[in-house]
C-alpha cells in the first residue's frame, strides 16, 4: 500500500479588497498612455515621441517670439491650422506609436493572457484608444496652449477693451465701451475652438492608425503601413481637387473631396462648425458639409472601435 501526504505549502486565499472594472480599466489606460510616451521603457523608445514632441513645440515657440518682437497679432499661427500645418510630423508620430499600443500584445500572443483575468474585450480596446487619442491630443494641444499663453503675455495690450468715441470720432470721448476684434475674450473662444479640433483630430487619427496597427503584428510593417495610408490618401485629393478646380472649374467637387483626407476632413468640420479659417485646400460649403464631415468621423471612431473589438476578441480566443 502507498500512503498520501498532504503538505502545507502556505497557500492563502486573497482577502483584500477587490477594486473592481474601473481600477482595471484605468490601469490599463495609464498603461498603454505612458507606453505611447515611452515611459518605462528602454531608452530608445523615448527618443522618437520626445523627439517629435520638441519639433511640435518649434513652431509655436517661433511664432510667440516673432509676435513679441513685431506686436502685429497676424503673425501668430491659427489655433484651428496649427494640425495641418504640422501634419508630417503629426504622421510620424501616429505610424511609430500605433504599433505600440495597438500591435505589442498581438505581436508576443499575450492577449490570452490580459482575457484570463476578468477583462472585458470592450475595455481592453477602450483603454487602448483612449490612451492613444489622450496621447495625440497632447502632441496638438501643447503648442496650441503655448501659442495662447504666448499671446497672452506678449501682447496684452491688444486685448484690454478700449472706449469708442461716441460721436463718429470727432475727439469727445463717449461712455460706450467696445472691445477690440482679438479682446481677450474673442481670443480665449478661438483658443477652445482649437482644441476642440485638436481632439476630434487625436480622434480620427487614432481611430486610423489603430486599426491599421492592429493587423500588422510587426512594428516596422505597422509604421510602413500607416504612413502608405496617410501619404495615398492625402495625394489622391490632392490630384482630384486640382483637376476638378483646374481643368473642370468644379468647385463643389473639389471641397467634397476632402472627406477622403482625415486631415482634409476635419478641417471641413473645424470651418463649417467651429466658425474657423479654411486651412484646407477646399470644403463643401454650408453647416451641412460641416455636420457631413462630422458624421464621418464619428462613423470611422465607432467602426474602428467595432474593428479592434472583433480583432482581439478574436486574438483572445487563439
Amino acid at each position: 500500500m502507498t500512503t498520501s501526504t498532504i503538505h502545507d505549502i502556505g497557500y492563502r486565499h486573497y482577502e483584500g479588497r477587490r477594486l473592481g472594472r474601473a481600477y482595471v480599466l484605468r490601469s490599463q489606460y495609464v498603461h498603454n498612455l505612458r507606453a505611447a510616451f515611452g515611459l518605462g521603457r528602454p531608452a530608445r523608445a523615448k527618443v522618437m515621441p520626445f523627439l517629435l514632441g520638441a519639433v511640435m513645440l518649434l513652431p509655436a515657440a517661433a511664432s510667440v517670439a516673432i509676435l513679441g518682437f513685431a506686436k502685429e497679432p497676424d503673425v501668430l499661427i491659427r489655433y484651428s491650422s496649427y494640425a495641418l500645418i504640422m501634419q508630417v510630423v503629426v504622421a510620424i508620430f501616429l505610424a511609430t506609436q500605433a504599433p505600440v499600443i495597438a500591435s505589442r500584445e498581438l505581436r508576443f500572443h499575450s492577449v490570452p493572457l490580459y482575457f484570463s483575468r476578468p477583462v472585458g474585450h470592450l475595455d481592453f480596446v477602450l483603454a487602448k484608444f483612449g490612451a492613444f487619442v489622450t496621447a495625440i491630443f497632447i502632441m496638438l494641444a501643447v503648442p496650441v496652449t503655448l501659442l495662447y499663453v504666448g499671446a497672452l503675455v506678449t501682447r496684452p495690450d491688444k486685448m484690454d477693451p478700449v472706449i469708442q468715441p461716441a460721436d463718429g470720432g470727432n475727439g469727445e470721448m463717449g461712455g460706450e465701451s467696445a472691445v477690440k476684434p482679438d479682446s481677450l475674450v474673442d481670443h480665449t473662444l478661438h483658443y477652445f475652438g482649437g482644441l476642440a479640433g485638436c481632439l476630434l483630430f487625436a480622434l480620427v487619427l487614432a481611430a486610423i492608425g489603430l486599426v491599421i496597427a492592429a493587423f500588422t503584428t510587426r512594428r516596422g510593417l505597422g509604421v510602413a503601413a500607416v504612413i502608405a495610408v496617410y501619404m495615398i490618401s492625402s495625394t489622391i485629393v490632392v490630384i482630384i481637387q486640382g483637376i476638378a478646380e483646374n481643368q473642370a472649374g468644379n468647385f463643389t467637387v473639389s471641397g467634397w473631396a476632402g472627406l477622403f483626407s482625415p486631415f482634409n476632413l476635419v478641417d471641413i468640420v473645424q470651418v463649417r462648425l467651429l466658425g474657423a479659417e479654411l486651412t484646407a485646400p477646399a470644403a463643401p460649403s454650408g453647416v451641412m458639409g460641416g455636420l457631413v464631415a462630422l458624421a464621418v468621423c464619428l462613423a470611422l471612431v465607432a467602426g474602428s472601435i467595432a474593428v479592434l473589438y472583433r480583432r482581439f476578441r478574436k486574438a483572445g480566443l487563439s
